[in-house]
């Protein structure tokens, strides 16, 4: 593993912001024609890019995110919990054409769907302002559709000598393009779900897609939800269980794993620590409604 864990390197987190209206104690999902109600709804500030800086600034990682947001009410609306985050707002570019940006996202158990909405182009105007900014040691792209639009974002990352993180995020219209490794040459740390490795691999199993997917980035890490995770570093392959924890919602978990395991990575920790780390972050996550609503409890941290 790399880093010193002295100098604490800052990250970049780039990707949209959502407006997530997350609705739980669904029994189905609707039908074309039909109405369903859920028990509860909730709204709060969405996107993996958010979701992972808000879970590294809460274990202390200096973090800031890339993005753009919206002038709209959906978009203001979650403003303020973007800045109760203790995230890094600086190079948060604010422009009407940028939302709303919304996904509703429908839990049912340990499973959910989504509909989403972009809005706008993925390029913030601070993104130079951002790679040079001194602090920064590390860009996470939270998103395949952000390096897809900014297609030379890893190597402008590189060339500052920034180390680089990317989870696919599923897009069904992006994730079986055949050109999607080669656009992704030079990250460091590969975060896909299972989902996500199957469609790029073609392989069902999680040990075959991961060593299909190492040839092309010296770190995978792999989510497989209630199964753990898989990493494959340094020739060496690892595997860990989920936590058995209460479930209410599974949605933001991967990026929470991500800022553990990227937050540990940068301290220098063994691969076994950091994915003890991405397991505890993402455990915590599912216990509340949103991907950072958990942060309002104490954090635990992962055991070395």
């Amino acid at each position: 593993m790399t880093s010193e864990n002295a100098k604490r390197p800052a990250v970049l987190s780039i990707g949209r912001i959502y407006c997530d209206l997350i609705f739980t104690g669904l029994a189905a999902l609707p039908e074309p024609g039909r109405e369903v109600f859920a028990q509860d709804m909730k709204m709060a500030a969405g996107g993996g890019a958010f979701i992972a800086a808000a879970h590294m600034a809460h274990a202390g990682r200096q973090v800031a995110l890339v993005a753009r947001l919206g002038t709209d009410a959906l978009s203001t609306g979650i403003e303020a919990e973007l800045g109760a985050s203790n995230v890094d707002l600086r190079f948060v570019e604010h422009s009407p054409g940028a939302g709303p940006q919304v996904t509703v996202a429908s839990v049912i158990g340990n499973d959910r769907a989504f509909l989403s909405r972009r809005a706008g182009t993925a390029l913030p105007a601070t993104l130079d302002a951002a790679l040079d900014w001194s602090d920064a040691g590390h860009l996470h792209i939270a998103e395949y559709a952000t390096l897809h639009e900014i297609p030379d974002l890893v190597s402008r990352a590189k060339a500052r000598g920034l180390t680089v993180s990317l989870d696919p995020s599923w897009d069904e219209t992006l994730i079986y393009e055949a050109e999607l490794l080669d656009r992704c040459a030079g990250v460091d740390i590969f975060l896909p779900n299972m989902e996500e490795a199957t469609a790029i691999t073609q392989e069902n199993d999680p040990i075959a897609a991961i060593e299909i997917l190492s040839r092309d980035f010296p770190i995978v890490a792999l989510k497989a939800g209630g199964e753990g995770a898989w990493l494959k570093a340094a020739a060496q392959l690892l595997h860990r269980r989920a936590e058995e924890v209460p479930v209410v919602d599974t949605t933001g978990a991967g990026d929470a794993f991500n800022a553990g395991f990227i937050d540990a990575w940068l301290s220098g920790q063994s691969e076994q620590a950091c994915l003890a780390a991405g397991i505890t972050y993402g455990s915590l996550a599912v216990q509340a409604a949103g991907g950072s609503a958990i942060l309002r409890q104490p954090l635990r941290r992962a055991a070395g």
